[in-house]
């Protein structure tokens, strides 16, 4: 090394190559005199005589620690590969690199093309001995000088953080006072958003579920302005991420996690590649301080969302499914009670109906599958024994849903207030700032006056929305509930219940179901486990191959063999369409469906040549008597002339002789007379006790 020496007039003919970084952009904006202190290498390259200087500055604000590219470094590796560097000027070692691959690959190549690397300390030439043993045990101790600075700063954050002092990056709804610590964002709306999808969670128990609601509520979530620092935000429609990053993060239970993700480091294209952001399981977080500062929720609560946020993630082991539509009411509830595993949905047939099958075996193994049943049937059964259970508590039940109802229409009340204040707000800023400003200087006032504009058509949106969430004055009157228990099967199966909602209050109140077949009686063998921690057991029989679910009720096949030795197939059809029941198919009755389901069931028919006489219809009687059938019925009723009917709303009987009876001739004679009939078996008062 011989900083005064002349260098080789050959080297001089080539260029001088001036190697300028710094390590963050903070640096680059802040460490203005290191920056000019390494530009005015090229006065210093000047003085040792190359006429040709060029300056590489392609890497400020990048690490020369190895795990980032540098296109300047590059850039500078090429053009020595070219041999048209004489010199490279740096201002110490550690600008050129910090890593040993990259500096001794940089002596290697000043080597073979006789360049000299020139420093505030002297020029080297890595040709020689001595000078390239210099030049490396600076190359090392740059290195070794990196690895004490990252060690001696992560060691302080660590000490600091293990008492929880250190001022980590801090979640939306939180915020680092200069004097009193962490505290609560003192803007009432941030919190409040926060809150909400806590409190909507614990109502739906589902991530997705929560920004479905808060989104047909139309509510937004802040967001930060620059995208890091958490002192002012823009208020954008709620994403997922908003929901989840915020349901699964303990710092709003209270506590205080340092260390909870990890870098990793791979090689990539001969080059040390780091990624950040890693997250590492619970047990390995460096730093765990529970009750550290105020939370949103308890940590009880908190650990309680997480077991409920895996349970929820399809297809995980030991999870139910969440509740996301489709025509399979029990997807993802029901267990195989052979090997344990989840039963699939498969939908078959033209018109596609769901069907449960223990499908992993074939699948993974090639086996057997283990069990399969059709879907309609079993969803039913568990849909009636589901109503039986709730029907005690459909009160109470109905009356929660209307608390919760009136509170959420409080909790989107309590938002649109405090949008209001804040679009008031703004808009009173807008104001005074166009007001100060200078009417003549028209460049900023039209800018002004249109974000005032802006502010105000802003207002006026929040007013709107706050008059339609206006609660009433008066508590409207509670409804009758009392009729309720009996119209739990209405309101399942009503036209406007979806499906997804009907899932959603299974899952409420099933939490497992574990499914068998009995070969021998053909039945599913249903082992409910509710969510309180009782059992119980359904069984539901097994249709036979080619059996479908649309067969005749054996309620209306009962009524048939009842009537039809007696009646006619239309008074059949007339007698089950009066008593409500359908056919397979949900149609109603006719003549014709009723010969067709009697031949089916070899039911024998009517055949009124058969007819003895002995039993008489309503119109028959009435024929014989000269009377209307409503004289009859009349009769009927008053428990006058007795009458017998197969089964309920089924048409009378009567019988020939109780016709012929002189009480009903009387009795028929003073109606046409309009003379109340007097019944002989009756005693009459004496006129005289009568006062």
């Amino acid at each position: 090394m011989n900083a005064f020496s002349p260098l080789p007039p050959a080297l001089l003919k080539r260029k001088a190559v001036v190697y300028v970084r710094q390590s963050s952009q903070s640096q680059v904006m802040k460490n203005l005199e290191s920056q000019r202190r390494q530009y005015d290498l090229v006065d210093a390259a000047r003085q040792h005589g190359f006429r040709r200087v060029e300056v590489i500055d392609d890497d400020l604000g990048l690490s020369a620690s190895g795990a980032v590219a540098r296109p300047g470094f590059e850039r500078l590796v090429a053009w020595l590969c070219a041999g048209d560097v004489g010199a490279v000027l740096c201002f110490d070692a550690s600008r050129l690199a910090r890593n040993g691959r990259d500096w001794h690959h940089l002596l290697e190549l000043c080597g073979l093309v006789d360049a000299r690397v020139i420093d505030q300390d002297g020029v080297y030439n890595p040709c020689s001995p001595n000078d390239r043993l210099l030049l490396g045990m600076k190359g090392t101790i740059s290195e070794f000088e990196l690895g004490i600075i990252r060690a001696r700063m992560l060691d302080a954050a660590r000490a600091k953080a293990r008492r929880g002092e250190l001022r980590i990056s801090v979640p939306i709804g939180y915020i680092w006072y200069r004097d009193a610590g962490l505290g609560f964002d003192p803007d009432l709306r941030v919190q409040e958003a926060v809150r909400l999808i806590f409190s909507r969670f614990r109502e739906l128990r589902s991530g997705r579920q929560v920004l479905l609601s808060l989104t047909e509520d139309k509510l937004c979530f802040p967001r930060p302005t620059d995208g890091r620092n958490t002192t002012t935000f823009d208020w954008t429609p709620i994403r997922y991420r908003n929901v989840i990053s915020v349901l699964k993060n303990p710092f709003y239970a209270g506590v205080y996690a340092y260390g909870k993700s990890e870098k990793r480091t791979e090689i990539i294209d001969g080059r040390a590649r780091k990624t950040y952001g890693h997250g590492k399981p619970k047990e390995e977080w460096e730093v765990f301080l529970k009750d550290h500062h105020d939370g949103y929720i308890e940590w009880d609560e908190y650990e309680r969302n997480q077991a409920l946020l895996a349970a929820n993630a399809y297809g995980q082991k030991g999870g139910a499914k969440s509740g996301r539509g489709g025509r399979a009411l029990l997807s993802g509830l029901l267990s195989c009670g052979r090997c344990g595993r989840r039963l699939c949905v498969a939908y078959t047939g033209k018109t596609p109906r769901p069907v449960y099958r223990c499908e992993r075996p074939n699948l993974m193994l090639g086996l057997n599958r283990c069990l399969g049943f059709g879907g309609p049937r079993i969803d039913k059964a568990v849909a009636a024994e589901l109503l039986r259970v709730v029907q005690p508590m459909a009160i109470e039940a109905a009356m929660q849903a209307e608390h919760m109802q009136s509170e959420a229409r409080a909790e989107r009340r309590r938002a649109a207030e405090l949008d209001l204040q804040k679009a008031q707000y703004e808009a009173a800023l807008a104001e005074r700032r166009y007001a100060a400003c200078d009417p003549d200087n028209r460049l900023i006032a039209a800018t002004l006056e249109k974000n005032w504009e802006v502010a105000l058509k802003r207002l006026e949106a929040c007013k709107t929305r706050l008059d339609a969430e206006q609660l009433p004055d008066t508590p409207a009157k509670l409804p009758d509930l009392d009729g309720l228990a009996e119209d739990l099967q209405a309101a399942w199966n009503a036209p406007g219940v979806s499906t997804r909602a009907r899932q959603r209050l299974a899952r409420a109140l099933i939490k497992d179901i574990i499914a068998d077949v009995d070969e021998e009686a053909r039945d599913v063998v249903l082992t409910i486990h509710w969510q309180g921690g009782q059992h119980s057991q359904l069984r539901v029989r097994k249709p036979k191959t080619g059996e479908h679910g649309c067969n005749t009720s054996e309620d209306a096949l009962e009524v048939m063999r009842s009537m039809a030795g007696r009646w006619s197939d239309s008074d059949i059809a007339a007698t089950l369409n009066r008593m409500g029941i359908r056919t397979g198919f949900g149609h109603t009755w006719t003549a014709h469906r009723v010969s067709s389901i009697r031949r089916v069931n070899d039911i024998h028919a009517y055949f009124s040549a058969e007819k003895s006489g002995k039993w008489l219809t309503m119109t028959e009687a009435a024929t014989k008597l000269g009377v209307t059938n409503h004289v009859i019925r009349n009769l009927i009723k008053a428990k006058i002339l007795p009458a017998e009917q197969v089964v309920p709303r089924a048409p009378y009987q009567i019988k020939a002789v109780d016709i012929e009876r002189e009480d009903i001739i009387e009795a028929i004679n003073n109606r046409r007379r309009k003379r109340p009939y007097r019944d002989p078996r009756q005693i009459a008062l004496p006129i005289n006790s009568i006062t």
